[in-house]
């Protein structure tokens, strides 16, 4: 999906879904086994359960039937981001500095292309990792193909 439609789409539907007591985390449009989905993270501080799910996906499902965003036939799910959350945006890194967290590079550093540590800091689309034996590491977040919390390493 481009950067146009995603921010149109953000724009239809975050009011329509805080009004249901949650977050939009994020949001993705994939191809699936032949099938397109539109995919909504929500999100919210004591989590989120298959109530909030189920609410948000009717009110996400009338909105995007009166506007009719997308061209294409698709399916709507809406799911919480889990505790392994990708970090896909600014706001989502300035949150979790001081947590751990696990990253893929496009291309490879000192012959590794994976890295795991505490994040260190991020400003201007640059973060730093500090790894378990101390060494902090610097990236660019053009650098990185994913970057996810590190709950379970």
């Amino acid at each position: 999906m481009s950067a146009p439609m995603t921010a149109k789409i953000t724009q239809l539907l975050t009011p329509i879904i805080e009004a249901q007591g949650v977050t939009l985390y994020d949001l993705e449009f994939i191809k699936e086994g032949g099938d397109k989905i539109l995919r909504l993270y929500i999100d919210k501080a004591e989590g989120v359960d298959l109530n909030d799910c189920e609410r948000v996906s009717r009110a996400a499902e009338a909105e995007l039937d009166i506007h009719d965003p997308i061209p294409t036939a698709y399916y709507l799910e809406v799911s919480s981001p889990g505790v392994e959350r990708k970090l896909t945006k600014p706001e989502h890194y300035a949150k979790y500095i001081g947590h751990k967290i696990a990253i893929k590079l496009y291309g490879s550093v000192d012959g590794r292309r994976k890295f795991t540590g505490i994040l260190a800091s991020y400003e201007d689309g640059n973060l730093s990792l500090t790894e378990e034996d101390g060494q902090t590491r610097h990236f660019e977040q053009a650098q990185v193909s994913a970057c996810r919390l590190a709950v379970f390493e």
